[in-house]
């Protein structure tokens, strides 16, 4: 978002055995911690972070062991580029995370947020994550089962666990199978009209790409990706939200981005952030200068939905600093 203070003290991470040194450093002076990737789903205060800040720049990703039976398990250091290990894996025919290309960010990130898109997450194939345990001072492996995986939330972004394991790699479990429609209905559409019958993960992964360009790269355009949380309804809800003519997918969830363009919001400067004109759940930094006029906008967007809908949108992105 281009937005926030300095932190006092950064710290690259580039080997694990880094990893305990950065973290006595920042004990020796009673500094908090906080682990960041390439920060696409970060959004700085105006204070700063009276801290340390960790950045992972670990790299390496392969096979866990050949294949078998046509499945294989592959894994990535958590430094590496989110969309560079689903393109490895694309890459020689393996179905599971394609539709998670072109998601901003690294694969350490992955996890932290059940990151998802198109229908797949994460949750789905990961196996284990290893990850340093600030508690116990040592390096841990923990099983996919007890990371509490839901739609955007994890051990590590909720609850007790917060800031307690620097994660280093992960493990999923692909396949060679004959991927079937119908996909995510926006894929499903460019599969479509483009006149694509083989589903291939490779096919695939280019097709999420193309749909992807209504999105807004991080790297060149102050953003932090998906700013509000889709809305989950229970299923009494979901039929009133019906009738009422708001779509419902997946046995409950209303796109956050519809009720967006349909509350008027689309394409609209507010506070200096701009909701994107081809993806509303999207919000651009166009001139604000603070995070007091990021906030005013998230207020002004929540209220604008609730007061048209009467769903409260939540933010997407965690914060960083203080205010």
């Amino acid at each position: 978002m281009r937005l926030g203070g300095p932190a006092r003290f950064v710290i690259e991470i580039r080997e694990e055995s880094d990893i305990p040194e950065a973290y006595a450093f920042a004990k020796e002076r009673d500094l908090p911690v906080y682990v960041l990737g390439e920060g696409s789903n970060i959004v700085g205060r105006d204070g700063g972070f009276d801290g340390v800040i960790l950045v992972n720049k670990l790299l390496g990703m392969g096979e866990v062991a050949p294949e078998k039976d046509n499945k294989i398990q592959l894994w990535s250091a958590s430094g590496e580029i989110l969309d560079d290990f689903v393109r490895y894996s694309t890459k020689y025919g393996w179905s599971g995370i394609e539709c998670l290309s072109a998601v901003p960010g690294t694969v350490g990130a992955a996890p932290v947020q059940n990151v998802g898109a198109y229908g797949q997450d994460i949750a789905q194939t990961l196996v284990n994550v290893d990850a340093y345990d600030t508690k116990t001072e040592k390096f841990v492996t923990l099983d996919a089962k007890k990371l509490d995986l839901g739609y955007r939330h994890s051990i590590f972004n909720s609850g007790d666990e917060i800031g307690r394991y620097f994660i280093t790699k992960i493990t999923v479990a692909l396949e060679k199978k004959e991927l079937k429609p119908p996909f995510y209905n926006s894929l499903q559409k460019y599969l479509d009209d483009n006149n694509i019958d083989e589903y291939t993960p490779e096919n695939i992964r280019k097709a999420v790409h193309a749909v992807r360009t209504k999105l807004p790269n991080p790297e060149f355009i102050a953003s932090s990706g998906s700013f509000f949380k889709n809305v989950y309804l229970d299923p009494e809800e979901s039929i009133k939200a019906e009738k009422k003519g708001i779509p419902v997918w997946d046995g409950g969830k209303v796109p956050s981005g519809w009720l967006l363009e349909n509350a008027g919001l689309k394409g609209k400067l507010i506070h200096g952030m701009r909701v994107w004109e081809t993806a509303s759940l999207v919000l651009v930094n166009e001139s604000a200068k603070n995070y007091s006029d990021l906030d005013a906008a998230r207020k002004e967007i929540i209220k604008t939905v609730e007061d048209k809908f009467g769903y409260t949108l939540e933010q997407e992105p965690m914060e960083l600093g203080d205010e």
